[in-house]
């Protein structure tokens, strides 16, 4: 676990035009981070890179899909043309599905953890070799309270982030030896427009309407865990009372669960 300046990091952060990576580059930028922003919306990550710049940071941007190949080596052959090498990779770029198993599709599945897991792990994988010759290197995977405990009608995105919390997990391991930390911030409800990347909305999302925390706050923990070099954090205490009820009394939470899969339909 080392402690490193957020401020003195060469970073590459996905999934940057909105919602938590938006709020996570702006937080890194006001510290003095040098970024490098990816989603597909080029309007709209120029205009946040216009934001890190005022914040106080240096950004650039690579308009791209995380899940192509040739995107992703984009992103980090910019971060060498730009920053000279890398220090932080945020996984962060994510979609979500709502709605019954049952009514579901295996191309749903797929496209699912498309984004949300075989991208990461690609990218990831891509990305070590820059990462580990860069100043105390870490990758940030942002996962989600339902990576820990899975509610109903979104089984496709628990799923997916399941499989990224375990997969983070290893990896630390993996890492250690090498001085690439690895962070994994599972947020509960958080006020973004995430809604709107669904995949396929067969139902009312279960959280929507909820009273969750701004991606500003999510961003402050995570920032603060980076320069911290902590392992995992759940930004939020709504986040923490599920895992405690989980913990304790799994069998009363899959009876609030089906309840609300009930309500829902």
């Amino acid at each position: 676990m080392a402690r490193r300046d957020p401020g003195s990091l060469r970073a590459l952060v996905t999934g940057a035009s909105g919602g938590i990576g938006r709020a996570l580059a702006i937080e890194l930028a006001r510290r003095g981070a040098r970024l490098l922003l990816m989603a597909r919306n080029a309007e709209r990550l120029a205009e946040v890179a216009a934001e890190c710049q005022t914040a106080g940071g240096e950004a650039h941007i690579v308009a791209g899909d995380v899940t192509q190949s040739s995107d992703r080596l984009a992103a980090l052959a910019a971060a060498t043309e730009h920053y000279g090498g890398l220090d932080l990779l945020v996984n962060n770029a994510g979609v979500t599905s709502s709605g019954d198993f049952a009514g579901s599709s295996p191309e749903i599945m797929r496209s699912i953890f498309e984004v949300n897991y075989f991208a990461a792990t690609e990218l990831t994988r891509e990305a070590i070799p820059l990462l580990r010759e860069g100043n105390t290197p870490m990758i940030v995977n942002i996962g989600s309270i339902l990576g820990h405990r899975a509610i109903p009608l979104t089984g496709e995105y628990c799923a997916s982030k399941f499989a990224l919390t375990g997969w983070t997990q290893s990896l630390r391991a993996e890492l250690a030896s090498q001085g690439i930390d690895v962070l994994l911030v599972s947020p509960g409800t958080t006020n973004t427009e995430f809604h709107q990347n669904v995949v396929k909305g067969r139902s009312k999302l279960p959280w929507a309407g909820m009273k969750g925390v701004s991606a500003e706050h999510v961003a402050r923990a995570a920032v603060q865990a980076i320069a911290r070099g902590k392992h995992e954090i759940v930004p939020n205490w709504r986040g923490w009372w599920m895992l405690v009820a989980h913990r304790l009394a799994p069998t009363l939470l899959d009876h609030v669960m089906a309840a609300i899969a009930r309500k829902a339909k």
